[in-house]
């Protein structure tokens, strides 16, 4: 998803890379696969406005692409956090995949250095510490919730949460989110028993 600046972001922008051979799909042609093969649960922003779904075509920098060659600033994408087509994490990720891709199971030195190196960016006590390496912000916070779970001694388990928040999408931090178990889909049941939902902070209220 991309924030819609038309006009100053798309003349401040810069040349639009080539784009990918993906097919002449039309917009249209887009939507009707996409209704097909997609769960409609999952929405599309700008759906229904009178400029339609944002149809993409490529990304560079910090500007998202369209099928007419329009950039738009990106300014809520929550996945390419150092830009879009960063040519030294492409060259890094496909000289990786190209090498070896495989889990923390066996052992190989690329990973043990990656830990080394992130926990060398830590404070004390944490770069004393160990990693654990997840896929997703998701199965980050599940692993964290089963930590905390693990580390209380005293089996409590309520958690306090901000209302409005979203933790991801397994079973159990959705229990985390309201911003998913507030949903009218849930029927008022979405909350579970052990959350605790607390309000937002309303320190520039008038």
């Amino acid at each position: 998803c991309g924030a819609r600046a038309h006009s100053t972001a798309a003349a401040a922008a810069p040349t639009a890379p080539p784009a990918a051979a993906a097919g002449p799909l039309t917009t249209d042609e887009n939507l009707a696969l996409r209704k097909r093969f997609l769960a409609p649960s999952q929405k599309m922003h700008y759906d229904g406005s009178e400029a339609g779904p944002l149809h993409l075509t490529r990304g560079r920098g910090a500007y998202l692409y369209d099928t007419d060659g329009a950039a738009h600033l990106d300014c809520v994408n929550n996945v390419a956090h150092v830009g879009h087509a960063h040519p030294a994490v492409a060259a890094a990720v496909a000289a990786q995949v190209s090498t070896l891709n495989t889990n923390t199971r066996y052992l190989h030195p690329t990973v043990c250095e990656l830990a080394r190196r992130l926990l060398d960016t830590m404070p004390a006590p944490l770069r004393d510490g160990v990693v654990f390496f997840v896929n997703s912000g998701s199965e980050a916070n599940d692993l964290a919730l089963r930590l905390a779970r693990a580390a209380n001694t005293r089996g409590a388990s309520r958690c306090l949460v901000v209302e409005h928040a979203y933790h991801g999408h397994t079973s159990a931090v959705i229990g985390l989110s309201p911003y998913k178990f507030d949903h009218r889909s849930f029927g008022g049941r979405g909350q579970p028993e052990w959350v605790t939902k607390c309000p937002v902070q309303q320190t520039t209220r008038a």
